[in-house]
């Protein structure tokens, strides 16, 4: 055997090396993945503040403890839609079924919805 015959061996055999980790560090987790819908919602808590300034993040609206799509408050398409439902709250400026501040009870059926999603308690709604 020569010297170039193993030289090339070696070489072959760290290419072949090389393409297994790459393939291995690329291959991505499975959608249903635990840990990968945790890294999605921590990611989602980094978005910024809404032009009314709003912190949402993602699914669900942190500020009013609601999911997002659904906030009276931070959606001026839900607040229409609640309010042409006769659903809301001129008080407080939010829909009667998700004004917590006339009926804190309420809160309870939109935690649910929340730990059914992510398995633990929603964040304490700031408003």
């Amino acid at each position: 055997m020569t010297l170039s015959s193993v030289s090339r061996g070696l070489a072959c055999g760290i290419v072949v090396a090389m393409a297994v980790w790459s393939v291995g560090c690329t291959a991505s987790k499975p959608s249903g993945d635990a840990t990968a819908m945790n890294e999605t919602s921590a990611e989602q808590e980094d978005r910024t503040d809404d032009d009314d300034g709003h912190h949402l993040n993602g699914w669900w609206c942190t500020e009013h403890g609601v999911p997002e799509k659904d906030c009276s408050v931070c959606s001026p398409a839900a607040a229409k839609r609640f309010k042409e439902k006769g659903d809301w709250c001129e008080e407080h400026g939010r829909a009667k079924s998700q004004c917590f501040k006339c009926d804190p009870s309420k809160a309870e059926k939109f935690a649910k919805l929340y730990e059914a999603k992510f398995g633990k308690k929603p964040p304490q709604a700031t408003d």
